[in-house]
C-alpha cells in the first residue's frame, strides 16, 4: 500500500535573535499539523525593520504585520511564511496569551494560506478557515486563539 500522507520540506531562517524563538523540530510539528498538501516551505523569522518593509512591498502596507504568507506554486505547493516576531510577542502580550500558542497559531495560519485558505475574500471563508485553525491548535491543548 502506497504512502499518501502529505510532504513537507522545511528550511528555517532566524534573521533575529531572541531566546523565545521556537526551535526546528517544534516548527515542524506546527506545519505538519496543518499540512493537507506536499508543501515545501522557508519559515523565516525576522526583526520589525524587515517584517515592516516586506509588508510594505508586497501589500501596500505601511507597518509590520505578524505573518506573511508568500506562494509560488501550488502544486506541490511552495512558498514561505515570514513571521515577524516583535509583533507576534507584542500582540501576544496584548491578547493575554502564551507567546508559544500565539507563534503556533501564526504558523498554522500561515501554513493553511498556503494551502489555499482565505480569510479575507468573505466571512464564509474566515469561518471555513479559523475553525480549521482551532481544530489543529487543540491537538497541542492550545486554546482557541478567536476567544
Amino acid at each position: 500500500m502506497k504512502n499518501t500522507s502529505p510532504k513537507l520540506a522545511l528550511a528555517v531562517q532566524y534573521a533575529c535573535v531572541d531566546a523565545v524563538l521556537p526551535d526546528r523540530a517544534q516548527l515542524r510539528r506546527w506545519a505538519l499539523a496543518a499540512l493537507e498538501a506536499d508543501v515545501q516551505v522557508t519559515i523565516r523569522f525576522v526583526a520589525t525593520r524587515e517584517g515592516r518593509r516586506l509588508n510594505h512591498d508586497f501589500r501596500g502596507k505601511d507597518y509590520a504585520t505578524n505573518v506573511l504568507s508568500f506562494v509560488y506554486e501550488t502544486e506541490p505547493v511552495i512558498g514561505d511564511l515570514v513571521v515577524c516576531l516583535p509583533v507576534v510577542k507584542r500582540e501576544a502580550k496584548e491578547q493575554k496569551k502564551p507567546l508559544r500558542a500565539h507563534l503556533a497559531h501564526m504558523i498554522v495560519h500561515g501554513m493553511l494560506h498556503l494551502q489555499g485558505y482565505d480569510h479575507e475574500t468573505g466571512s464564509h471563508d474566515a469561518e471555513i478557515m479559523e475553525q480549521r485553525e482551532r481544530e489543529i491548535l487543540a491537538r497541542f491543548r492550545i486554546a482557541d486563539p478567536y476567544l
